[in-house]
């Protein structure tokens, strides 16, 4: 089972929603980093449960425990183990779906590839809520990352096809940083975001859900990290990407736009500032060839509408195969776009230290 990541550090996960709990275990931290509890309780806290109205109002604290690894407040080098614990199950409302799929869910794939013996409630090991993992390995790289002066920033970009200030989002300055992670609802522009929020909530008044697109950036990354072809920084930044279950899309820089572009419009040209060289524009989203160039790493994640709804749906009793219609029951997100943002932020703070060990582009 592919539950693991990493080439320079190393990221397992395991657990399933309605298990006794959910954690990872982070391999190959060099010794001595600091290991800063109240920024990964805070990460934490921004992709908890029950943060807005059009939250899941399941109920978890998702105070992680350390099992080993760290020492006096520093790594030790060794595995870095943690655990979070699963509080608020109501394994009982998913007893419909054990043999009925959910439509846009992995019921039916999970029954399909696990023989039937994969767990269920509440998605399993598929649920959005293995991403608190993610969350605390991404929190734990991005102390590490701000530390040397790098800094990872993530907005909602639209929902409902609203759109949030048409603002560049690799300008921001560190406490510009700081201020957008710090907000209930992470746009730049408040009333935009009110209008996002509006949107969501009259989808759940209706018994239904919307997505969103989440914009993000690696600020300040140095050139010359990542490989051509099968190594580039894209395609391994992706694969953490999609491993949120509600990313159904990732694109760089000026993604499928681009494609309308002439290409002395597309190309960015490079200029001297000073002793660093730089590109006038950033529609190849900071990466040439696989290898970062020294701009900013800028991407954006379609997220899906959050498949559990309310509404009636058709579907099919797949230990019978006969059709059947599904009403699904519990706690569900209107729009899991808002506690997505630091689940993103997480994935880019996590492939960056990953190559920045690699490379050993700055001083640890």
């Amino acid at each position: 089972m592919s539950s693991y990541w990493g080439k320079n550090l190393k990221l397992t996960i395991f657990g399933e929603s309605h298990s006794r709990g959910i954690g990872g275990v982070i391999d190959d931290l060099p010794a001595g980093i600091s290991v800063d509890e109240a920024a990964i309780k805070e990460m934490l806290a921004r992709r908890a449960t029950g943060i807005s109205k059009i939250a899941t109002a399941r109920k978890e604290p998702d105070i992680p425990e350390i099992l080993s690894g760290v020492f006096n407040g520093k790594t030790t080098g060794t595995p870095l183990a943690f655990v979070i614990y699963n509080s608020d199950q109501h394994s009982s409302d998913y007893d419909n779906i054990a043999s009925t799929a959910r439509p846009a869910h992995a019921d039916y794939t999970g029954f399909v590839r696990y023989g039937g013996y994969n767990d269920y409630r509440g998605g399993g090991h598929f649920s959005g809520r293995l991403t608190a993992p993610i969350t605390f390995a991404g929190a734990l790289a991005n102390s590490w990352l701000e530390s040397k002066g790098i800094y990872v920033a993530a907005r909602i970009k639209s929902i409902c096809g609203i759109e949030d200030e048409d603002k560049n989002i690799e300008q921001l300055s560190a406490d510009e940083v700081r201020e957008l992670k710090a907000k209930p609802f992470p746009t730049i522009s408040d009333g935009q975001g009110q209008k996002m929020f509006d949107c969501a909530m009259e989808a759940k008044n209706d018994l239904d859900s919307v997505g969103g697109v989440i914009e993000c950036t690696i600020i300040n990354l140095p050139p010359g990290l990542g490989d051509p072809i099968f190594g580039a920084f894209e395609s391994r930044l992706s694969e953490l990407l999609f491993a949120v279950p509600a990313v159904k899309g990732v694109e760089f820089g000026a993604g499928f736009d681009i494609a309308d572009m002439t290409g002395s419009e597309a190309n960015d040209e490079f200029y001297m500032e000073g002793e660093n060289i730089r590109t006038k524009t950033n529609y190849n989203g900071g990466v040439n060839g696989g290898i970062t160039n020294g701009m900013p790493v800028t991407f954006r994640v379609a997220i899906k509408p959050t498949a559990s709804i309310s509404r009636p749906q058709n579907t099919v009793n797949f230990k019978t195969n006969t059709d059947a219609e599904l009403v699904i029951k519990g706690r569900h997100d209107a729009c899991i776009t808002l506690r997505a943002v630091p689940v993103i932020e997480s994935c880019a703070a996590l492939c960056a230290m990953d190559f920045l060990l690699g490379g050993k582009k700055i001083d640890e």
